[in-house]
């Protein structure tokens, strides 16, 4: 507790592009209700606080930390150690802690291809061939960066995590309403969720929230979503040729995606029972595709521009594959 009496909140932002921290702040008039009940003693991204200042802490003063983003780098592998000593309540927050997500594909190619695209491509000017390195000789003495990790790793697989928030990023409803949670167990109204489950999520999948109509059609091609003249918007987006990801997608997000017309990328994580996303869906793939030819099949998957990217976009650094055989071989 703070000298005020209110527990302690921490938020941090490892690997990822702090749209977590945005969804926090768009609950709204809810976030009155966390400074009203929390003391927020860490958060860089809104309130003025040092690695010091968490250091200074005792194990377990702070009450419940949100931690968002993967272990890129050893600062990041470093402030989850450090957040995991000084809190009770530790939460995964969003894709890139429970799964890696979009960051977690480069788990796929070796450091030094991932640098080599950022240095020395056309979208970076960078006539020198600079590379980061952990340790410059500067004026002043050695400048230190955190040394880059060969893979990405999530929250879980570098410390113990208490519970699990999905989401790219979460939605704001279900933020709120855990928030609602904690502080109905904070007034002794509630108890907390057994460890390790997975907060403002469904039990079901995005196809069961989803409004379209499915009509178990068989398919002759995938197709790009932009790439077709018309979309029929009452149909089951798969069976138009489109990939969409709601059969093995965790349910909560109320099938936003479907609903405006594009389709489900698979945000908020494998539904409960799906052990690898990837696997649950080739196997929906495989449960549309009309034909029985080896060759035909080949050319209607061939419209899969991007399987892995597809399949694993969310979720590579958290499923069975975990990594490609390139970065494991430099790891």
């Amino acid at each position: 507790m703070s000298e005020n009496g209110k527990p302690k909140f921490a938020m941090y932002w490892a690997a990822s592009c702090g749209g977590c921290d945005i969804a926090v702040l768009n609950i709204h008039e809810k976030i009155l209700d966390v400074d009203a009940n929390f003391e927020v003693v860490f958060w860089p991204v809104a309130v003025d606080a040092k690695y010091k200042d968490v250091e200074a802490m005792a194990d377990g003063e702070i009450l419940l930390t949100l931690f968002n983003g993967g272990m890129r780098n050893e600062e990041n592998a470093h402030m989850a150690r450090l957040l995991r000593r000084k809190s009770q309540i530790l939460i995964a927050f969003g894709s890139c802690a429970n799964e890696g997500c979009i960051p977690g594909l480069a788990n796929l190619s070796p450091v030094e291809e991932i640098f080599e695209t950022a240095y020395a491509t056309v979208s970076t000017e960078n006539a020198a061939g600079i590379r980061p390195q952990p340790e410059t000789q500067v004026a002043e003495g050695v400048l230190s960066i955190p040394a880059f990790s060969p893979v990405l790793r999530t929250l879980n697989q570098v410390v113990d995590v208490d519970y699990y928030i999905p989401g790219c990023p979460p939605e704001s409803h279900q933020i709120a309403a855990v928030i609602d949670v904690v502080l109905a167990v904070l007034a002794g109204k509630a108890q907390l969720p057994p460890k390790g489950s997975m907060l403002g999520v469904g039990q079901s999948t995005v196809c069961d929230e989803c409004t379209r109509v499915r009509n178990v059609r068989k398919i002759t091609g995938f197709r790009r979503i932009q790439d077709l003249e018309c979309i029929d918007p009452q149909v089951c987006l798969l069976e138009q040729g489109v990939l969409c990801t709601g059969p093995a997608t965790a349910s909560g997000c109320t099938a936003l995606c479907p609903k405006a017309g594009a389709p489900c990328a698979g945000c908020y994580g494998p539904a409960q029972g799906v052990l690898d996303f990837g696997a649950r869906m080739m196997s929906a793939v495989a449960s549309v595709i009309d034909s029985n030819d080896a060759e035909e099949i080949d050319r209607i998957l061939d419209g899969l521009v991007d399987p892995a990217g597809s399949f694993y976009r969310f979720n590579l650094a958290h499923s069975v594959l975990r990594t490609g055989r390139a970065s494991w071989n430099g790891n």
